[in-house]
């Protein structure tokens, strides 16, 4: 389970976009792809939500 939560880290970060290049490729080495690609369906679906729930507040639905 902890790989899963640095796959879903690393991801986070780099929808940021402040990672150091470094670092991700240290990662990327021990991680497992299918572990980034989950997280990343998870940070997406997560991105998604939030837009829509903050669309709904501001226009007051």
């Amino acid at each position: 389970m902890t790989a899963f939560l640095r796959s879903l880290r690393m991801v986070a970060w780099s929808f940021l976009g402040i990672r150091k290049s470094s670092e991700s490729h240290e990662e990327t080495a021990s991680l497992n792809p299918l572990h980034i690609v989950g997280a990343a369906l998870v940070g997406v679906a997560v991105f998604v939500i939030g837009l829509v729930l903050l669309v709904n507040w501001v226009l007051g639905k």
